[in-house]
């Protein structure tokens, strides 16, 4: 059986070079999917935007590439506004539509995980629509428990989804 994992490397995101791509991948996923409950595609500029929103929170966004490439991005944003949610962050990964199943998402999270044990962060929740047994899967492999469940939160395509919340302890 050939290896179908890609050749990745993990890197900080630029706003300006990588929004296009970033752009990219993300409306795919806005056009066809439930795993984000935005309807309405993004321009690069509202991206650049939220990148720059994310950093200057001193938290994390990294993208992966393969072949001069960008495959995906991870990123962790603040879970909520309240000083006391400090420490919490939510955590965000999206690979692109050719790249899937791959090993990237995977790297992207391992990395992103890293820097937010390191940023000493202390709890990552990350907020699944279901059922998406791959992102199950995805952050199951990475230790995160799933927490609870709301039931019919979003209508999207023309139907009701339910999202889950899966929380990962970094400092016990």
């Amino acid at each position: 059986m050939p290896d179908t994992t890609l050749d990745i490397s993990i890197r900080p995101v630029s706003a300006e070079a990588d929004s296009a791509a970033i752009t990219e991948i993300y409306n795919h996923y806005i056009r066809n999917a439930v795993v984000t409950f935005e309807e309405l595609e993004v321009t690069s500029e509202q991206i650049r935007e939220r990148i720059n929103t994310v950093l200057s929170a001193s938290l994390p966004w990294l993208v992966a590439e393969s072949s001069d490439r960008v495959v995906g991005y991870a990123y962790a944003g603040l879970f909520h506004s309240r000083s006391a949610y400090r420490f919490t962050v939510e955590a965000t990964v999206y690979v692109a539509k050719n790249s899937s199943g791959r090993g990237s998402g995977s790297k992207l999270y391992q990395a992103l995980l890293r820097q937010l044990k390191e940023q000493n962060c202390h709890s990552v929740i990350a907020i699944i629509a279901l059922p998406n047994e791959a992102s199950v899967r995805l952050h199951e492999k990475f230790h995160f428990r799933k927490r609870g469940q709301l039931a019919e939160v979003g209508y999207k395509f023309d139907r009701w989804h339910d999202v889950g919340y899966w929380q990962l302890i970094l400092h016990s």
